[in-house]
């Protein structure tokens, strides 16, 4: 689901500031998570303590989710449901190993796995690992 900076943070009752609009624009824009290096890059007029300030007040607000890219990398993305309440809320990401980009898999959800009582699941990094079609393309050519 595809809203604007305004009403995600609206939603969760944070106070629109011209940061926090910049940066949830940048997650916006993409249907890639974002590393805090592609952050600084895409609003190279902020600072990376800004942008990381703004990332922990959103994960904290649970407006965006972080995970590890494949490489040890954390990337962030907008939660694009409206009520974020568990993990059965978080969808599966692919990871290239050749490329090294990582796409979404917005319509295949996580599974729902059973922990042992008194646990309490908050985060899961779901990572497919291989090859996406232009590389698997770029290789079988070559063969």
């Amino acid at each position: 689901m595809h809203n604007s900076p305004q009403k995600l943070l609206d939603r969760a009752g944070l106070k629109p500031t011209p940061n926090r609009i910049l940066v949830l624009k940048a997650l916006l824009s993409t249907h890639t998570p974002m590393s805090l290096i592609d952050l600084e890059t895409e609003l190279q007029t902020l600072e990376r303590s800004s942008i990381l300030r703004v990332l922990t007040l959103l994960l904290d607000n649970e407006l965006i989710h972080i995970m590890e890219d494949g490489r040890g990398v954390s990337k962030y993305e907008v939660c694009r449901c409206e009520h974020h309440n568990s993990v059965s809320d978080m969808h599966v990401h692919f990871y290239c190993e050749r490329c090294r980009r990582v796409c979404c898999f917005e319509d295949i959800g996580i599974p729902v796995i059973e922990v042992p009582a008194g646990y309490t699941v908050k985060s899961v990094n779901y990572m497919l690992k291989g090859l996406c079609p232009e590389c698997t393309a770029i290789v079988e050519q070559k063969q």
